[in-house]
């Protein structure tokens, strides 16, 4: 048996997954603050201000990646966005800090969670059209 993707649903139905999972992830920054507001490294102050700018962010990116005609922007916004959030990844990371419930990530969940970043950073990429192919042409 052999898996016969057809690339131009590919692409589409990565954008709307990438998409509605941002949206989810956006509002729960709303509905839960306090889960998210301890990995907000100290130096940014103001934890709350942060989660509800970044779920702000993540709806606004979802939305974009859902819909047909922002999408290839929306893949540069994504990426730009997994970038920017990073940083309290790396803090989580680096200070073994616990989310609002109590719940913290291994060594190995804290590895596993900075390869799906990345994998979602080539993915929005790939969404918006971006490749080294291409960027090497127009050197």
């Amino acid at each position: 048996m052999t898996l016969n993707l057809n690339p131009n649903l590919l692409k589409p139905a990565s954008a709307f997954l990438g998409g509605v999972f941002f949206i989810y992830v956006g509002v729960l920054h709303f509905i839960d603050t306090s889960w998210f507001e301890p990995i907000v490294p100290p130096i940014f102050g103001f934890p709350t201000f942060w989660v509800l700018i970044s779920g702000v962010a993540e709806i606004a990116v979802g939305i974009a990646l859902v819909a047909p005609p922002t999408r290839k922007t929306a893949g540069y916004a994504s990426a730009l966005l997994l970038i920017a959030v990073y940083p309290a990844n790396i803090y989580m990371w680096a200070y073994n800090v616990e989310l609002g419930d109590g719940s913290s990530l291994s060594p190995t969940g804290h590895v596993v969670r900075l390869l799906l970043q990345i994998a979602g950073i080539m993915i929005s990429l790939w969404i918006a059209g971006w490749s080294l192919k291409t960027q090497k042409k127009s050197l």
